[in-house]
């Protein structure tokens, strides 16, 4: 009766399968082998039901034995090659044919010869050797499947190993041990689950079986309280064999503590959830396909503005996009508690989170802004994103966590995510469904949630990040201007010292005071485009190109910008071309680089100008020479065009050399300098030709 029973369930197993194979549409040659050697399981484990068929004949139980083995090795020699379109291709290969062969033989002999019993136990001996050798083929050829084959390997050789014991050890007695025969149904029914499971792996067999969560569970929890009581039985077994008078009273204690200890297995929720979890994380698809969900996530980020406001906005429909819920707000961290920066579709009826909005109902905007406050300071320390439905049902799974549960019900929001920042809540979001369905926080929902928030946070974070390095290069650019403002600004004082340095001496002279109003109006006018840069916030605007001879513009630095230093500087002009370029801006690189020289050189020294042209006369060439202290190569290269790097101490800006140099490199030239320390400096100025 007791094998009735193995042989029961495991017919019941493989019918079950055999109708899951059935509903498969997809022709394929594995898929009908499959079903063959299912279907062949099914009648052979059926047959052996003696309730149902009486007494079980030596001759029949050898007969349906072999008839198993068949569709079994007819199965695999399919699996050795894939390139079969029907099942007649796998029958006419010579190979198929060797494999088939002994139990064709073993099959067809009682009807031709009178066998020996024992003959027919070491056919079935030979038989359960060639599959164990077909398996390591198969295995071993699979290559980078060999994962996806590995549970039908284990399902296909532990029941043929113990099949090979059990007709060897038939062989040496001369007869089938029958408590081997009671417990081969449950074996096989034990072990079916691996047979499911490579089943769902080898996609290439065109056949996806979907499997309840639930009913893997149970049988996977089956397994485990079936292998506790393989090892109870085998302790069991032992104390039965060293006897003694203490061997019923410790059978006694196993028996019970066995059944406590199967009871806290099942009724563990902790373990059941691990179980739970592992069996959904490696045997089932994902209920997100994330690769496309994570394209529709960047396409819409892609598509927000440039606002603050906007940035916000779509990093919450982003969120609500991704699990298809309807309302949510989004809230920022500030020093005064947080913000509510977007909203999406809010819920009504309810009372309101935003900070600005007036509540009609106290009490439940205090509870509401409670109930933020203490999901924010949790999810704070350990980041976790929360479920207030979970919670109303399971608080313990939030250890720590405190909530008013009647105002959790009347808020409204389900999920609570949180956005982090350096291991720090930035902000967080708080999404309800609406009229949607509700998704369960599973592990893989929190994982995928986990990593929306990290990608709609990090877009946030670098908009931040953005807005402050636009507003520090805005900041810089007014400080660069204001700089060079500056530096003018000290030109401009320097000429109205050498007005009044002049005026008691020349006061009364008119052609003195003809210059010095000449003077003064020119210098009006770089106050008030000085004056005009300041107010407009703006960079120092391109002037007007005009064509002009270098030495005009050098001798007028020189007559009414360098006169009041000494050594006078003096200017030769070799060979000169007219070149374009901005003439004010000409005019204060010159005077930056000859009062450098002047300031440089001891007033019985000489600061020369000289101007002449390049030997392919495309280039004309300012010289400005001096016999002053002079610059060492590592100063020239580190700092003299370093800006606001000065060796003057508060008398300089350190932008003379740097402007000069920035000016002549965007008009297309270059400026050169040669210089040893003692024995003066010499920069060289390129101008471009037409």
């Amino acid at each position: 009766m007791i094998s009735d029973v193995g042989y029961g369930l495991n017919s019941l197993a493989h019918l079950a399968l055999l109708l899951l194979l059935l509903t498969v549409r997809k022709p394929g040659v594995a898929k009908h082998l499959l079903v063959l050697a299912t279907a062949a399981t099914f009648l052979w484990s059926t047959t052996l039901i003696t309730s149902l068929f009486g007494p079980i004949s030596l001759s029949w139980l050898l007969s349906a034995d072999v008839l198993k083995q068949l569709a079994w090795l007819l199965f695999l020699a399919g699996c050795i090659q894939t390139s079969f379109s029907n099942i007649f291709d796998v029958l006419k290969r010579p190979v198929t044919l060797i494999i088939i062969a002994p139990a064709l033989a073993a099959l067809l002999a009682p009807y031709l010869l009178v066998v020996n019993p024992a003959w027919s136990f070491l056919v079935l001996i030979v038989l359960s050797l060639e599959v164990l050798v077909l398996l390591e083929v198969v295995y071993r050829q699979a290559g980078r499947e060999q994962w996806a084959f590995k549970p039908i390997i284990i399902y296909l050789g532990a029941t043929n190993l113990f099949e090979f014991v059990t007709y060897a050890n038939a062989t040496m007695v001369n007869q089938v041990e029958i408590g081997y025969i009671a417990a081969r149904g449950y074996i096989y029914f034990l072990l079916m689950p691996l047979l499911v499971i490579s089943i769902r792996r080898i996609h290439h067999w065109g056949i996806d079986i979907f499997i309840s969560r639930d009913v893997v569970l149970h049988s996977s929890l089956l397994l485990v309280a079936g292998g506790y009581l393989f090892v109870m039985a085998v302790v069991g077994y032992a104390i039965n064999y060293m006897g003694g008078n203490w061997g019923a009273t410790v059978q006694i204690i196993l028996v019970v503590m066995s059944f406590a200890l199967l009871a806290t297995v099942f009724l563990s929720n902790g373990f059941r959830t691990k179980i739970k979890v592992f069996i959904t994380k490696h045997f089932f698809a994902n209920q997100f396909d994330y690769r496309v969900e994570w394209v529709k996530l960047t396409q819409w980020l892609t598509r927000a503005g440039d606002t603050s406001s906007d940035v916000y906005h779509a990093g919450l429909t982003g969120m609500l996009n991704a699990i298809q819920y309807e309302s949510g707000l989004l809230f920022k961290v500030t020093q005064n508690g947080y913000e509510c920066v977007a909203k999406a579709s809010p819920i009504t009826n309810t009372a309101s989170t935003d900070n600005n909005e007036a509540s009609t109902d106290s009490k439940e905007n205090n509870a509401t802004c409670t109930t933020l406050e203490t999901l924010a300071s949790y999810s704070d320390k350990n980041g976790w994103i929360i479920d207030t439905d979970a919670y109303l049902v399971k608080p313990f799974d939030y250890e720590g966590l405190k909530l008013d549960r009647d105002a959790l019900k009347a808020w409204g929001y389900q999920l609570f995510v949180p956005f982090l920042k350096e291991g720090k809540l930035w902000g967080f979001a708080v999404l309800a469904s609406g009229d949607n369905e509700k998704i369960t926080l599973n592990w893989e929902v929190k994982d995928y949630l986990t990593a929306v928030s990290e990608q709609v946070g990090t877009y946030m974070q670098h908009h931040e990040a953005a807005q402050v390095v636009a507003e520090n290069a805005q900041f810089a650019a007014f400080n660069r201007m204001s700089a060079f403002v500056l530096h003018d600004l000290k030109n401009v004082l320097a000429q109205v010292d050498l007005i009044l340095a002049n005026a008691q001496q020349h006061k009364h002279n008119p052609e003195f005071i003809e210059d010095t109003f000449e003077t003064l109006e020119h210098t009006k006018a770089r106050m008030e485009k000085m004056l005009k840069q300041l107010t407009d916030k703006k960079a120092v605007e391109e002037g007007v190109n005009s064509e002009f001879l270098i030495s005009e513009l050098a001798k007028d630095v020189v007559n009414n910008r360098c006169s009041g230093l000494r050594p006078l500087p003096t200017v030769h002009v070799l060979k000169e071309t007219a070149v374009t370029v901005d003439k004010d801006k000409v005019a204060n690189v010159l005077y930056h680089l000859i009062s450098n020289a002047q300031q440089a050189t001891a007033d019985d020294g000489e600061v020369d100008v000289v101007i002449t042209g390049n030997s392919d006369n495309k280039t004309q060439l300012v010289l400005i020479e001096d016999t002053g202290s002079g610059m060492d190569k590592a100063f020239i290269e580190e700092r003299l065009f370093k800006p606001f790097d000065t060796t003057k101490g508060n008398a300089g800006m350190g932008i003379g050399a740097y402007d000069a140099k920035t000016y002549i490199e965007s008009i297309g030239g270059k400026l050169t300098v040669q210089s040893e320390p003692g024995r003066g400096s010499c920069f060289t100025l390129y101008f471009p030709i037409g």
